[in-house]
């Protein structure tokens, strides 16, 4: 059974692709709704679902962002309430896309179209990340923060993005690891790891783990073990990070 999730901020619209859906695809079984994008990535990596649909303007992470973790590691389908022209690029690509309010016909065609692609191979990552540049180049792109707060017994520390080694969630606050005066220390942020990942400059952050994002420049090793896990280790700590199975792809030999 094809195992899928949904993503729309407004409950109406989400309701209604869930029941189109049910019509279009009965083999199909959504495992996951999302009302945000933090939540969609989230739910995305606790199911691992065969497919996705996403809506494309969502506070937080947008279907853009999410769809950029997911990185062409399932077969993704924008839904959007605007029928921008840039969307017309995704009618021959990688993914697909769906106008609000849902027409049958058109997500019908879609349904097809999917069960075609989780027969073939998976798709072309760079490709897809280039036709994701293309439909997020009109879109404003937040400034990413150069400093956070964090709590440390009754102090209120503010620690520079620069110094940060990783972000560990913990229950419902997220511990952040980080360097000041040479030595490694930790504080504790009220924002739940999937929420902070809205703040957080994909170039500089990784996520490798549901409850693990890493500085990318304080990766020094990836290793693997005997049973197919795989541990990072960071450059001056001796701190080791485990990477879940989706995520170990980003670490391979050039």
């Amino acid at each position: 059974m094809t195992r899928l999730l949904i993503a729309d901020d407004e409950p109406a619209p989400r309701e209604q692709l869930a029941e189109v859906l049910a019509q279009a695809w009965p083999a199909a079984r959504i495992v996951a709704q999302a009302e945000h994008g933090a939540d969609a990535w989230d739910q995305w990596l606790a199911h691992e679902p065969d497919a996705c649909f996403l809506d494309i303007r969502m506070p937080g992470l947008s279907g853009i962002d999410v769809a950029r973790r997911i990185a062409g590691r399932c077969p993704v389908v924008f839904v959007t309430a605007y029928g921008d022209h840039a969307l017309q690029a995704f009618d021959a690509g990688a993914v697909d896309y769906l106008v609000k309010p849902l027409d049958a016909q058109r997500l019908a065609q879609a349904v097809t179209r999917l069960r075609e692609r989780l027969q073939r191979p998976a798709v072309d990552g760079d490709a897809l990340q280039r036709l994701l540049a293309r439909l997020g180049d009109g879109q404003r792109r937040p400034a990413w923060p150069d400093t956070l707060q964090a709590g440390v017994g009754k102090e209120v520390r503010l620690i520079r993005m620069a110094d940060v080694l990783y972000f560990e969630s913990d229950s419902r606050y997220t511990r952040v690891v980080y360097v000041e005066a040479g030595q490694q220390r930790d504080a504790l942020l009220r924002t739940p790891l999937k929420d902070l990942l809205a703040q957080l400059d994909p170039a500089r952050f990784q996520q490798v783990h549901r409850s693990v994002v890493v500085a990318a420049a304080q990766i020094a090793t990836a290793v693997r073990d005997d049973d197919g896990g795989m541990l990072l280790r960071l450059r001056g700590s001796a701190d080791t990070l485990p990477v879940s199975r989706p995520f170990q792809g980003l670490f391979k030999p050039q």
